[in-house]
């Protein structure tokens, strides 16, 4: 009686190497064989070099198959390159301190970030550009808006909560946005102490927020744990204000004078 491996292969032609190669778990080469061999014939690859190329094709491959999945998993998204950030618009802004946490020097010491300032000055392009240069870095990556995190959390049974607090605590990179921007109750409050307490000193988190600490209480009302979810955040972190008009208004009143003009 033939073992289930045997009838596997059997499913398979002998004749079909791209098939056989797929099989084995490779990724590069079946789909580029063809041109593979021609270059191998024509360079007269001894076996060893032949077998280093089909490493390194194969690795490249893996390396970029795992890229796209840990954008297409991070949410990250769209957003704006700092190639294109308007530096020059904030009336505030530490563009040093933004510029060293474009180095990912924090994630190796589990500093967190938390950038503070009114709609509209970039602190969400900046949140997306830094979770973009860890996925490149090989870092898992989560960037969630905290309604939505928050709101996930919530609808969750106990099972399902602790497989979300246990994803959000071990990924290599948390970010979440928007702290602030809707009031939540005190259940809410205690969701994001649960993920800030379970990445305290161990893994980085960026949070952006529109609201000064001191009136995180009118986020979060009757929650009896801010001052201890704020101590566990702020430990290790760079705080950096960001002041200013908002650049979508600028934009949008950009848009409405261009229009006139047409008229």
């Amino acid at each position: 009686m033939n073992s289930p491996a045997t009838m596997t292969m059997t499913t398979i032609p002998r004749n079909n190497l791209p098939a056989q190669l797929q099989q084995l778990g490779l990724r590069a080469l079946p789909v580029e064989l063809d041109d593979f061999l021609a270059r191998a014939t024509k360079a007269r690859w001894s076996p060893r070099v032949l077998l280093e190329q089909l490493v390194q094709a194969e690795v490249a491959e893996r390396s970029r198959r795992s890229l796209e999945r840990r954008l297409r998993l991070s949410g990250i998204k769209r957003f704006k390159p700092m190639a294109d950030f308007e530096w020059t618009w904030p009336v505030k802004i530490e563009r040093d301190v933004i510029e060293r946490a474009l180095t990912l020097d924090f994630l190796n010491e589990g500093r967190n970030l938390v950038l503070m300032g009114r709609n509209g000055l970039g602190k969400t392009t900046i949140a997306k550009n830094l979770c973009h240069a860890a996925v490149l870095a090989g870092r898992s990556v989560l960037f969630r808006e905290a309604p939505a995190l928050l709101e996930e959390l919530h609808r969750q049974g106990p099972e399902g909560r602790h497989r979300k607090l246990r994803s959000y605590a071990n990924v290599g990179l948390l970010c979440i946005d928007e702290v602030g921007y809707l009031s939540c109750d005190d259940k809410a409050a205690a969701l994001l102490y649960e993920v800030i307490n379970r990445r305290y000193e161990r893994k980085s988190v960026i949070v952006t927020t529109n609201r000064p600490f001191k009136e995180w209480n009118e986020v979060f009302p009757n929650a009896t744990c801010i001052a201890t979810l704020l101590d566990r955040l702020l430990h290790h972190a760079d705080v950096t204000v960001i002041e200013g008009d908002s650049y979508r208004v600028r934009e949008s009143e950009q848009e409405a004078a261009a229009r006139r003009r047409k008229k």
